[in-house]
């Protein structure tokens, strides 16, 4: 007991050691940004009160879709550092071979940067900044 949830301690349990951020590609940041920023989500909504869980599910789902979070981008974005924005920029930027469905490819490249933002702040262990971040999802 008593183990945060964050990169080096998850890594720790299995013996591994974190590698120079620098290596990771802007997907790969995105790829675990997706989960962690999914985790605030479902906490956030859970956190309003009990209800049925597929009512949850789609305010959730209405949350991390492309749109909704090309939104967040686009309100964040004034409140980033320069590496912050580098970071966000080079998600944004990043080739993708797939597209969600229902999205613009504007939004989905955008909703990439946010993730990858996520991610870039996850892996480096900048959770007070995650965190300020994340506080603009309870002020949709």
């Amino acid at each position: 007991m008593g183990e945060s949830i964050d990169y080096d301690s998850i890594l720790a349990l299995y013996d591994q050691k974190a590698k120079d951020i620098r290596t990771y590609s802007p997907s790969v940041l995105a790829y675990i940004g997706d989960t962690v920023f999914d985790l605030f989500v479902r906490a956030s909504v859970i956190g309003e009160g009990n209800s049925s869980v597929n009512k949850m599910h789609k305010k959730c789902s209405d949350m991390v879709k492309a749109s909704s979070q090309a939104r967040l981008y686009e309100r964040i974005e004034p409140m980033l550092s320069e590496e912050e924005a580098d970071v966000m920029r080079r998600g944004r930027n990043s080739h993708q071979k797939t597209m969600a469905k229902n999205a613009s490819a504007g939004d989905y490249h955008k909703a990439t940067g946010l993730e990858a933002l996520i991610g870039y702040l996850y892996m480096t262990g900048q959770n007070d900044r995650l965190f300020e971040l994340m506080k603009v999802v309870e002020e949709r």
